[in-house]
This record gives C-alpha cells, structure tokens and sequence, in this order.
C-alpha cells in the first residue's frame, strides 16, 4: 500500500490520445497556455550562483512549488497549466527555474540534475519566508525525481511541507536514457541532446579548462553527454555513477512524507525500474498510480484545458488534508 491498480484516466483519456507519442507531442508543442502574472526574483545562493522563481501569492497560508524537467524552464506549458489550476483553487504558486534555465545563464560550471536538491531546499526556504504555513511540492518528469529525493534525502523535513507529487518520473534514470534510444523515442533524445550541448558550448567559453569543446562537438548519446560532461561536472565518476546516484530509486524507502507518483505505462521517456509497484506496496507514504495511458507529461483530457496531472495532484492533496 498504496498502489492505485485502477487510474481514473484510463476512462478519461481522448481516443487520440491513447497514442503515446500523439499525446506526448501534443502537450509539448502544441497545447498552449497562458503565463500566469508572476513576479520574478533572483535568489542568491551560498556557492555564488543564482535562481529564478517566477510566483504568485494570493492566499498567505498555503502554496505549491513547481519543479520542471529537462531542459524545461517555469513558463513550460506544462507548469503554466498546473500553476492556473492552483491558482484558481486558492494556492499560492512558486514556479523556479533550475540553473540555466530562467532564459540567463548560471554563473558557475555546475547546472542542475536529478538530485539537485540542495537548490530546490533553497526555493522551499525562499517560500516559507513569505510566511506559507501548508506548501506541497510538484515536479515533472527530472523535477518529479528531485521531489521524490528531496524527500528521500533530507532529514528533518519542516513540518509545513505537507505532500509531494511526481509526475512521469525516471525513478530508474539509467532506464529513462536508455528508453530514449530506442526507436521514434530518438527524436525526444535529439531535442535534449541539441539544448543541452547549445549550453555545454557557452560553459565551454566560460570554463575552457574543464569542459572541452572538441570532446563536445562528438557528443552523439546521453552516454557521451553524461560520462564526459554530467557526471564530471556534479562530481561523480562516469555515467554510471551518475545515473546510480541520482535516481530517486536510491531514497525512496526513506520517504516519510505522502508522495503520489504519477507514471503512464505508455511514456516513452521512462523504462524498465521507473514503475516500482513494490516499493509503494511496502512504503505507505508512496502512492503509485499507473494509467494504460498518459504518454510523458501530457494527460491531456476531454474537453478541458487542463490535465488529469493537476486534477489528480489536487484530488492527492484533498485527499490527505
């Protein structure tokens, strides 16, 4: 307990939509949603670096921080969608952007990954400055493993975070890289690879004595990409290391805070050890729901704009509170 054997969006889900790739493609280039009013701040960190966070208050008691994924950013249709949803449901939003990915590039040659958490703790203390008493954390895909480690991972978690909520997450890392080298899911890994090595060539400039730029411009795979770049860069030892080390896998036994996981069994961005129904059998704080449908981030629903992700994180939330 709890695995959620039967998703509500298996009766939910357009017909068109039961393709993976038609539903994928859908919410990420072609669904459009409106940037909610937000008001931007820069957080200073420790190391010398910076954030973005876009967010709106209307209620002081309590609000949702919003966690994008690859190469996503806090105005990412997606996150523009759930922030809406929330906002129109009395929760103040606070979207951020992880290092490199508000639109200004970071300043030192670290960016972000998967457990990035220590600059996601940074965003939960900026938010509980304004005086939020209820705050529940939601992350897509990369932002729903950094929710599900941070929760994982740090100890002594402020009473007033409440939940969490994952949606399409690479619980497995290495399985979610090698699922998109397979077949039509290459063309998702194109996308990634031509953003990420576009950034790893500014680093470049910026820090040529450790990121090698002809090394770069042979990058073809995640493999190339995590061994010489990543994994270096965050300090671990090869991809190996890396895709071990970040994945959500590792912590998630030690979660103690209710955390729904969302995954389709049809994403084509997530693999073999990303469905773990019994780690959430044996975990009471995880709950596992796994739609026949849904492809990666999208859930897109009959006539409404919004997802069943956001419908279901609330109805999550509702639930428990």
């Amino acid at each position: 307990m709890p695995f959620i054997e039967h998703s509500k969006y298996n009766d939910w889900v357009p017909f068109i939509h039961k393709n993976p790739h038609i539903a994928t493609i859908y919410a990420g280039k072609f669904k459009k949603f409106p940037i909610p009013d937000y008001q931007r701040e820069k957080l200073e960190l420790a190391d010398g670096d910076f954030l973005a966070v876009d967010f709106r208050m209307i209620n002081p008691d309590k609000a949702v921080i919003l966690c994008h994924g690859l190469e996503g950013n806090s105005q990412r249709t997606y996150i523009n969608s759930c922030a809406d949803y929330f906002l129109k449901h009395d929760f103040s939003v606070f979207a951020w952007n992880n290092r490199s990915c508000s639109g200004e590039m970071n300043r030192l040659p670290r960016m972000y990954h998967h457990a990035t958490i220590e600059d996601l703790d940074a965003v939960i203390q900026f938010t509980l400055s304004k005086g939020i008493q209820e705050l529940y954390l939601i992350g897509y895909s990369m932002g729903g493993a950094q929710v599900m480690n941070y929760f994982g991972r740090i100890k002594n978690i402020d009473r007033r975070i409440k939940a969490g909520v994952s949606v399409s997450v690479p619980v497995e890392v290495k399985a979610s890289a090698d699922a998109l080298k397979k077949g039509f899911n290459q063309v998702y890994m194109k996308n990634f690879m031509l953003d990420l090595t576009r950034k790893l060539k500014v680093k470049a400039k910026q820090f040529p004595e450790l990121i090698d730029a002809e090394k770069l411009s042979k990058v073809r795979n995640f493999d190339d990409l995590d061994d010489n770049f990543t994994a270096p860069l965050h300090g671990f030892i090869d991809g190996k290391d890396y895709y071990y080390k970040v994945s959500p896998a590792r912590s998630i036994e030690n979660i103690k805070t209710p955390v729904l996981v969302l995954n389709a069994l049809d994403d084509p961005f997530l693999g073999e050890g990303c469905f773990p129904v019994q780690l959430a059998q044996n975990n009471p704080f995880i709950y596992l729901e796994t739609p026949k449908y849904g492809g990666h981030c999208a859930y897109p629903m009959k006539n409404s704009h919004y997802s069943y992700a956001e419908i279901r994180a609330l109805e999550f939330i509702n639930s428990l509170f």
